[in-house]
């Protein structure tokens, strides 16, 4: 599959675990969270910390959510995303995105080997708001990423 297709394929499941969601309302994870949200999805706080986000029952792990998940977004720090990765593996999730915007984000190359060589599909980088109809603000970064060659296609 090209990178746009893994991306277009991950936005089209509806029950995701957001990973490493904060429990803090202005972070930007909760923004991510409570986007999905907004648009539909049935999206589900991964947090070892929280009980709650947001009015959701939130999961310490990927294999404790119930029932099952579809996609994985990953928005730990990158030292976390490997472990995070095996737990998704473990817990039958076939889809994970590595989140980034600036830096390293949750992308971490062991984390994203790993995942392909179980057969998962991966996104590793960039950030689903690009990705999402009618982005508002982030169409322009994404526009702008798309003027210099760099937008998955």
């Amino acid at each position: 599959m090209t990178a746009r297709q893994l991306i277009d394929d991950f936005l089209a499941q509806k029950r995701i675990a957001v990973i490493g969601v904060s429990r803090n309302s202005r972070d930007f994870t909760r923004a991510m969270f409570n986007e999905f949200v907004r648009r539909g999805y049935d999206a589900v706080p991964v947090n070892p910390n929280a009980a709650e986000i947001d009015g959701r029952k939130t999961f310490a792990r990927a294999g404790l959510i119930d029932p099952k998940v579809e996609a994985a977004l990953i928005m730990t720090p990158a030292t976390q995303s490997e472990a995070v990765a095996r737990e998704c593996a473990e817990a039958g999730i076939q889809r994970v995105w590595f989140y980034r915007a600036t830096g390293r984000g949750a992308v971490d190359e062991r984390a994203v080997d790993f995942c392909e060589s179980r057969g998962m599909q991966v996104v590793a980088g960039r950030c689903p708001f690009m990705f999402f109809p009618g982005p508002g603000f982030h169409g322009m970064h994404a526009f702008l990423v798309k003027l210099i060659g760099r937008y998955p296609r």
